[in-house]
């Protein structure tokens, strides 16, 4: 495993506000990082920390082996970019803009035309090239932001609410762009889309109040839900008691939850004893006492659940 990003003990303070509180991660080669956390919790001060943008009150930042701090030119020429709210030259057009991004990573002539090209050709910008930044739309800026970031294809990259302001078609061209640069990247994505760390992240880290409080893979998070696993079931209404009685019995199931009456059915959910049960055995145990099930379907959980009970427990436990 190549790591690529890492932070030791990172720590910064505004005032009183205590706003990163001893961060350490790394990131490996073939990563994808989806930083989350509540507005406030530290994500966007850590990755300007992280990039040297921001000098941290203690602690360390490398990239690829390299100390932001102590050699910050050979460390930014190895990683990519885009900062909260992508922010740019907006006077310039984007043709502009892009060559003296280039011009400033060293590229010239041939060379400086063919990353260019690259880079508009992936991040979708051809069609407002020379177009003023200022009058591109929301999504656009965040995209231009994205092609100055990969222009000279980093080892690193590091990118603040990447798909913000994109429509749904962006959101997916962006998704699928990432998933084709992360096999030799080292990636860390900050985000409040939930659904954008399973759709692109191999990996999430969640921080709240300035401290690293989860890191796994979404179905790592995902089973920090008391009911991921359970199955869930729809039965008529004056077969529920009967239902209870047999999934209660049934030595796989911990417990059984009422969780509402629809239009005359009930629906149940079966906790397991073991993370192991599947529907079939559910189905099984209810086909054996003639007991008709309308739906029965696994729960996964939602990473949105997990989210709440992670950054705040009391709501997160009580909605769960």
């Amino acid at each position: 495993m190549t790591v690529l990003i890492e932070a030791v003990g990172l720590h910064k303070r505004f005032g009183e506000i205590k706003a990163v509180d001893g961060i350490s991660l790394k990131v490996a080669k073939g990563e994808v990082l989806g930083f989350l956390g509540p507005n406030g919790a530290g994500k966007s001060t850590t990755m300007k920390m992280i990039t040297g943008f921001l000098e941290p009150d203690s602690g360390k930042a490398e990239i690829c082996g390299t100390d932001v701090f102590q050699e910050p030119k050979i460390a930014k020429a190895k990683f990519g970019y885009v900062p909260e709210g992508a922010p740019s030259y907006g006077e310039m057009t984007t043709r502009a803009f892009l060559s003296f991004i280039a011009e400033i990573r060293g590229f010239r002539g041939a060379e400086l035309k063919s990353r260019i090209d690259r880079a508009v050709e992936r991040a979708g910008l051809q069609p407002v090239l020379d177009q003023i930044i200022d009058t591109l739309s929301k999504g656009y800026k965040r995209r231009v932001g994205l092609a100055q970031a990969i222009l000279h294809d980093p080892p690193v990259l590091i990118m603040d609410e990447p798909t913000d302001g994109l429509d749904p078609n962006q959101k997916h061209h962006v998704r699928e762009l990432i998933t084709d640069m992360a096999a030799d990247k080292a990636i860390i994505i900050s985000t409040h889309i939930l659904e954008e760390v399973e759709a692109v992240c191999s990996r999430a880290v969640v921080i709240n109040k300035g401290i690293i409080v989860a890191d796994g893979t979404a179905e790592d998070l995902l089973q920090r839900m008391h009911y991921h696993g359970a199955v869930s079931l729809k039965v008529i209404a004056d077969r529920a008691d009967a239902a209870i009685r047999a999934l209660s019995s049934a030595s796989i199931v911990a417990r059984v939850e009422t969780v509402g009456k629809p239009n005359g059915h009930m629906l149940l959910r079966a906790i397991p004893r073991e993370k192991t049960m599947t529907s079939a055995e559910i189905a099984a145990v209810l086909r054996a006492q003639n007991i008709p099930v309308d739906e029965l379907y696994v729960e996964r959980g939602r990473l949105d659940d997990v989210f709440r009970k992670i950054t705040m427990p009391e709501e997160g436990s009580g909605n769960a």
